[in-house]
């Protein structure tokens, strides 16, 4: 019977101490690691002052960034941050990233804190990004943060788990954004929900690690606890030299009961775009090309890493950003800031009208830079296009991959990116 178990079962028997553990069953867990950051930081640190403890269980399983108001961007933002940097300091955590570090999401596997088969929760919902590197990683609220600072473990309730498998040679005008997109507009928003996602196939094999974790960032938009990629030797090779933890990789037996399987071919699928106000309300690019745009936006733990600066960086090359467009764009973390300097992308984006911010959250979460005003519309890299997300209720986002929203910015509407791809 133990030799037919999916990777999530062997990732939670091992945080569980549960040989097999029973689907929709409750057990506690020990997590791995356990991350929040300068938004979800302070209502677990009252929580757990609240309740009277003066000291975290352990401060080298606990990793803070500062990255959803980075710099702050009010005066109850900059008190928060004070407040959580004096917890930081009384507590003794070392993980602690300020200001100007990057997006936690990033933060987290670039400095090698993730390995394969790790169990680790975040105050933060997008903490599925980790699945990348094969670890079972999953968002939860401040009340279950505090529960973890306070004990170090946390009840789980045992989820299914579905398996979709991707097949068909990835075209040059593809990226796996607009794959996960059209995952989730053919499964919805709500069709994996509380299930643990692990994403396998020729196309996932082909992606490297960069590209995995947006599939895994975006495996909470349709509802799912986790969405984790096998390990390989792509991922055995990005760990190299930074990886904090051994590097274990565990798979799925291959007799695995899954209780869902989801097959998918993108052999020839369209640039996809994720309509307003809906991540799941997806269409084809040439369904929505035309559409005028005030802003795009390039970034967020989606889509601001190196890869996706260097696609728009190619497209921008020689071209300029159309003036009625506001083009911003955010690198991930300082590490990939310095990278593009480097590598001539940075002065590409600025020469051709780019607004480069400091690394961090920035525009997706929507709240000090980049805020739309009633009726703009803006194409965005970002994971969520809910009403209000990026400033008034009555403006309008669209999502879409580096090469969509880089078109567009060029063109000033909606469009097609193979209109700028050779």
């Amino acid at each position: 019977m133990l030799g037919k178990r999916t990777l999530t079962e062997k990732i939670l028997s091992k945080a569980t101490g549960v040989n097999k553990p029973e689907k929709g069953e409750i057990y506690f867990a020990k997590p791995d690691l356990v991350m929040m950051h300068d938004i979800t930081g302070l209502p677990a640190i009252n929580l757990l002052k609240e309740i009277g403890k003066d000291k975290v269980w352990n401060p080298e399983k606990i990793i803070v960034v500062f990255d959803h108001q980075s710099p702050p961007s009010s005066i109850q933002a900059a008190e928060n941050q004070k407040k959580i940097r004096e917890f930081v300091e009384q507590q003794g955590i070392k993980n602690f990233y300020d200001v100007g570090e990057g997006i936690c999401h990033q933060i987290l596997p670039e400095k090698g804190y993730i390995s394969p088969g790790m169990f680790i929760v975040g105050g933060d919902s997008h903490t599925t990004t980790y699945g990348a590197l094969g670890a079972f990683s999953t968002g939860i609220g401040h009340t279950d943060l505090a529960a973890i600072l306070a004990t170090g473990e946390l009840w789980v309730k045992m989820p299914e788990t579905m398996e979709i498998k991707i097949e068909g040679k990835k075209k040059n005008y593809l990226t796996s954004k607009d794959i996960i997109l059209h995952v989730i507009g053919e499964i919805g928003a709500e069709g994996a929900n509380y299930k643990s996602v692990e994403f396998k196939g020729e196309t996932v094999k082909e992606m490297d690690v960069s590209e995995r974790m947006t599939i895994s960032n975006m495996a909470v938009e349709m509802g799912a606890k986790a969405g984790i990629i096998e390990p390989d030797e792509k991922t055995i090779q990005y760990l190299k030299g930074r990886a904090k933890f051994p590097v274990k990789p565990l798979k799925s037996d291959p007799e695995a009961e899954y209780d869902e399987k989801i097959k998918f071919n993108i052999e020839n699928l369209e640039p996809q775009v994720a309509v307003p106000h809906a991540v799941d309300n997806i269409k084809s690019v040439n369904e929505v090309e035309g559409v005028p745009i005030n802003q795009a936006f390039l970034g967020s733990c989606t889509n601001g890493r190196l890869k996706d600066m260097e696609l728009a960086a190619k497209m921008l090359k020689g071209r300029k950003i159309d003036r009625k467009v506001r083009f911003i764009v955010s690198p991930a973390s300082r590490k990939i800031y310095l990278e593009m300097e480097r590598g001539g992308v940075l002065e590409t984006l600025l020469k051709a009208g780019a607004i480069v911010t400091n690394p961090g959250c920035t525009v997706c979460i929507g709240g000090h830079v980049g805020l739309l005003a009633a009726g703009e519309v803006a194409i965005s890299s970002s994971n969520r296009n809910f009403r209000g997300r990026m400033g008034s209720p009555k403006a309008y986002i669209y999502l879409a991959s580096p090469l969509t929203v880089t078109a567009s910015a060029i063109n000033g509407e909606i469009t097609d990116p193979r209109r700028y791809l050779k």
